[in-house]
């Protein structure tokens, strides 16, 4: 076989395996991707170890999500400055320069995300009290969660609050054990990494997530 001939077929070859890769980051990135639910803070809407599609289109936008959207989001990094006056998450951690922030934004590399219900929306006022939440002073109907499930306080210098601007303040469904706004604040709209739009494994439980 002429060697010139070899050469020329790993250029090929090549070339169309970083294409393929390359198309698969955007699609993974802008568009689509699965996920593992790792943690128990959505039981029993969502059960560890099921596997779900999230729609990336939602931060490819920028869009605003919906109230009871279930979405995933970069965790802040610590929890100890929030308050009533202000109850935004911090993010301080951010990776430097090209190649760090490729890895950690595209390929994932060291991130964690926690995956929540948006309760509260942009300029809305949020009040728990007596286990229940208040949007705007009506007390929230919460449907998806089990009977008898109260909203307890996780830090008393947040309790009656104004959602920011450009954020959404965010609950787990398992409201005992779930880190969530109550903790650590209200989430830039622009760390939410996309909305759950369908479970797909196991396969008893394929559909859409209520």
């Amino acid at each position: 076989m002429n060697k010139n001939f070899i050469i020329k077929e790993i250029i090929e070859w090549t070339f169309c395996i970083v294409i393929a890769v390359a198309i698969a980051l955007l699609i993974k990135f802008f568009l689509i991707t699965p996920t593992i639910v790792q943690q128990t803070s959505m039981y029993p809407t969502l059960v560890h170890n099921q596997r779900l599609l999230l729609n990336r289109f939602i931060r490819t936008a920028k869009k605003t999500p919906e109230r009871g959207e279930i979405i995933t989001f970069e965790a802040p990094d610590s929890y100890n400055s929030i308050s009533n006056e202000n109850p935004m998450a911090t993010y301080d951690n951010e990776p430097e320069g090209l190649w760090s922030k490729f890895c950690y934004y595209v390929l994932e590399i060291n991130k964690q995300s926690y995956i929540k219900r948006v309760i509260g929306l942009p300029g809305e006022e949020i009040r728990i009290e007596n286990g229940k939440v208040y949007i705007n002073d009506k007390e929230l109907e919460e449907d998806y969660l089990v009977d008898g499930v109260t909203t307890s306080l996780q830090n008393e210098e947040l309790n009656h609050f104004i959602v920011p601007d450009e954020s959404v303040f965010v609950m787990g469904d398992n409201r005992r054990d779930s880190v969530d706004s109550r903790t650590f604040g209200c989430i830039p709209i622009s760390k939410i990494e996309g909305s759950v739009i369908l479970r797909f494994w196991p396969l008893n439980a394929f559909g859409t997530v209520k």
